[in-house]
């Protein structure tokens, strides 16, 4: 995925609430998340970001594929409020379950109550 040649590693960092890749220690992209608990387990995306320097690599792509495969692994259920995950998980429903109603209505009452969360 790299053009100068340096690995690019993700690393979910669940206590910065962000899943992010690096490339030879620097920071080349992240989404930006918050758990929910109930009405069941959910990993919430709020915001994509990809430097400019950095786009056009396919960065926010893996980034998404990667946040749905932890949230697979954990048996936890995605709720997409971020709009390029959102449309990611469109393009790929394969590897993107779309949540149930109340998961999304309780990510979103989440989001309202505490803003600073994302």
């Amino acid at each position: 995925m790299s053009d100068t040649g340096g690995a690019i590693g993700i690393h979910d960092e669940r206590t910065d609430g962000a899943l992010r890749a690096r490339e030879d220690g620097q920071v080349v992209g992240e989404i930006v998340y918050f758990t929910l608990s109930e009405p069941a387990p959910a990993l919430v995306p709020v915001h994509t970001e990809v430097p400019s320097a950095h786009a056009g690599r396919g960065i926010a792509g893996a980034l998404a594929r990667e946040l749905y495969a932890i949230a697979a692994r954990e048996g936890r259920a995605v709720v997409p409020l971020c709009p390029y995950v959102a449309k990611w998980a469109e393009r790929h429903p394969d590897e993107a379950p779309v949540p149930s109603a109340a998961l999304v209505e309780a990510a979103l009452a989440q989001a309202k109550a505490d803003p600073s969360a994302w």
